[in-house]
This record gives C-alpha cells, sequence and structure tokens, in this order.
C-alpha cells in the first residue's frame, strides 16, 4: 500500500496539471501565471531561481501589466520571500492545508445511486458549482486540464446535492471544487463524492488522492480527517 508521502515540488506539480492556470512566463527569477479571474491558485507568483529584494517590482509590473493584483504564493522554503514581502506591507491571505491518502483505503463503494462520475459537466453540475461561487473561469480551468479528468454529481433525497472536479496526473489524483448545495448539506454526499473519487482515480492508474482545503474550513477538514487523510503539506499567499 502507497503511504500518504509527496514532497512539496510533486505537490505543486499535481496541483497544477490537475487544476491548470491560463498561461505561465517568466520574468526574472520568478513565473508569472495568467489566471484569467480562476482564482489566486492560477494567478499567484512564485520564486524560481535566486532573487534578490530589488527583483520583487519586476514581478509585481508583470502582474500589473495582465490585469492582476499583485500576489504570490509561499511554499516550503520560501520563509525568506516571506518576510521580504511582510516588509514591504503585503498581507498573508488564504493559508490552505493539503491532504492526501492511499486510494486502497478510500475506493470503497459509496451508497448506490448516490454518485455519477461524466465529462463533460452536465448542467445541473454546472448549477451546483455556481451556486458555490464556482463560475466560468474555473470551468475554464477544468477545460484547460489534459489526461484523464472527471466531475463526480452526487444525490441526496432524489435531488441533485454535490459536485467535484478530480483529474489525474502520473499516479496522483487530486479533488478540486467540492460544494455541497446548503439544503443537502449532512446528508453523506461529500462523503460519498470521496469515495467515488477515489473509485474512479483507482481505474484512471492512481494509487493516492489528494485534496487542499483552507485551514479556516473546519468542516472540511473534518471530513478528510475522518476518512484518515493525513496532512501532506502548506502554503499561503500573500497579497499587496
Amino acid at each position: 500500500m502507497t503511504s500518504a508521502v509527496i514532497d512539496a515540488e510533486r505537490l505543486q506539480q499535481v496541483m497544477e496539471a490537475t487544476w491548470r492556470t491560463a498561461a505561465a512566463s517568466k520574468a526574472g527569477p520568478w513565473t508569472i501565471r495568467e489566471g484569467k479571474g480562476g482564482g489566486k491558485r492560477v494567478s499567484a507568483a512564485t520564486a524560481d531561481g535566486d532573487w534578490q529584494d530589488t527583483d520583487i517590482p519586476v514581478a509585481e509590473t508583470a502582474m500589473a501589466a495582465l490585469g492582476q493584483s499583485a500576489l504570490f504564493v509561499i511554499r516550503a522554503g520560501d520563509d525568506r520571500l516571506d518576510q521580504a514581502l511582510m516588509a514591504r506591507g503585503y498581507r498573508i491571505v488564504d493559508p490552505v492545508v493539503a491532504y492526501a491518502a492511499p486510494i486502497a483505503t478510500l475506493a470503497l463503494p459509496p451508497e448506490p445511486m448516490t454518485t455519477f462520475p461524466h465529462w463533460p459537466p452536465m448542467a445541473i453540475a454546472a448549477d451546483l458549482w455556481a451556486e458555490g461561487g464556482v463560475g466560468a473561469a474555473r470551468l475554464a480551468i477544468m477545460d484547460r486540464v489534459v489526461g484523464p479528468k472527471t466531475a463526480i454529481l452526487s444525490r441526496a433525497q432524489d435531488r441533485a446535492a454535490g459536485i467535484a472536479f478530480v483529474a489525474v496526473h502520473e499516479n496522483f489524483a487530486m479533488l478540486h471544487a467540492l460544494e455541497v448545495t446548503t439544503r443537502q448539506r449532512r446528508q453523506g454526499s461529500a462523503h460519498n463524492i470521496l469515495r467515488a473519487a477515489a473509485i474512479w482515480a483507482q481505474d484512471n492508474g492512481a494509487d493516492m488522492l489528494l485534496v487542499i482545503v483552507t485551514v479556516a474550513n473546519d468542516a472540511a477538514r473534518r471530513l478528510y480527517a475522518s476518512l484518515a487523510m493525513k496532512v501532506v503539506g502548506q502554503y499561503h499567499y500573500r497579497q499587496k
């Protein structure tokens, strides 16, 4: 059985492959991402080479040229950048935790007729995402993903209840954009989606399932812990 271990570099690779930015380019020692309104994960700049404090405006200028606010992601080993940005007035936003578990521990059948993997997403899937704030820009992110991917629709009490996106990169699957409609929560929909995601991922060559969640999302973190998923990484953003 594969243990839930993944290093920071591989975690970043899986995230970028399964939740794709519109474009990435180099500006000095920085990678600049064009998110096209898809959120922080596909818009944040990263330090990918030796940099000096005087290089930070290079990244700021490149992001401004794309019509994006100055935003950096702070990963493991980026302590010096974290301090430099804090000194320039950047604040921490959205600390994030990554969870993982071997798929063999998760791939148990959900309740019958409760989950429906499919691609492309049905209209009801788009409606559920829109209700949770996942609009056209994030659906475009899903469209850009290359390789095995699926939407998993859940039902509870004969009604559409939740939706998530899952994609595979190498032997890793990552679940994104998990949304359960407010009126259908606490009925096992998220649990069923995770189980169905693991089965689908296993069928598509993955042996580990990953999710990322903001530190503030206590309900989701309790769900992942209840499924014996372990914390395997963390990061946060600095925004001007």
